[in-house]
């Protein structure tokens, strides 16, 4: 089972749920950067008042304007960003039972803001590093290195087909433009993937960073939480 998307910086809980229910994660880095997305920019919330939140940013320069492709974004000023993600990020869950946890990701992004300025490969390590703290293991190819169709769906399809995916895992946003045709030529199902409402966890899934479930409940009971949601969407999914 694979799922396709764009590296986030830090990824929502909803985000990184998905990738985890996945065998792979496909990054999805060659299609156009935007500015209002996740790829720079994650959102805090507070540990013990998870409705007050707050950007954390990384100034981005577009060289190529808003055709900019994810590929190609380049940080402002790294030093500046690797000083802000420590500072701000130990403000909100320095005092977390579970600093060491929260710590050994931001580490993760740190080493790497001091060798690169792409913003695609520091969203995707930091994404693989909660999903490296979590105990996931799976396949992490990128779009950029696949040869696909140009429309929205096909190239999804062809990415999905490229790499052997028996399944798509795709996400209520994804749903709302998916056509099925183009993975119903390569004989791969669509599976509809939801996050659960009415929790306090899961709440904040589609607004905060997981940083903040992390902080919040740890890495072994996030586990837990996240092993849930896999084994709900691989109910009636062959092996």
């Amino acid at each position: 089972m694979c799922a396709i998307h764009q590296p986030n910086l830090f990824p929502r809980l909803s985000t990184l749920a998905k990738l985890y229910a996945a065998d792979r994660w496909i990054v999805l880095d060659d299609v156009q950067f935007a500015r209002r997305d996740y790829q720079h920019r994650a959102r805090l919330a507070a540990l013990d008042e998870p409705a007050r939140q707050q950007w954390l940013t990384l100034p981005t320069h577009l060289p190529n304007g808003r055709s900019t492709l994810i590929s190609q974004a380049r940080l402002v000023d790294p030093g500046r960003s690797r000083r802000t993600v420590q500072l701000l990020v130990r403000q909100y869950y320095g005092g977390s039972p579970y600093w060491d946890a929260v710590s050994e990701v931001v580490d993760a992004l740190v080493d790497d803001l001091a060798t690169t300025d792409r913003v695609a490969d520091l969203a995707r390590t930091s994404t693989i590093a909660l999903l490296n703290v979590v105990g996931w293991s799976g396949d992490v190819p990128e779009s950029s290195e696949i040869p696909t169709r140009q429309g929205r769906s096909e190239r999804l399809a062809d990415l999905a087909a490229a790499t052997c995916s028996t399944h798509y895992l795709c996400g209520t946003g994804g749903l709302r433009y998916l056509d099925t045709g183009p993975f119903d030529v390569h004989g791969i199902p669509v599976v509809p993937f939801h996050t659960p409402v009415g929790d306090s966890l899961w709440a904040w899934a589609r607004r905060s960073s997981s940083l903040w479930a992390l902080s919040k409940i740890g890495p072994a009971e996030l586990a837990n939480q996240l092993t849930a949601q896999r084994d709900a969407h691989h109910l009636g999914v062959p092996a």
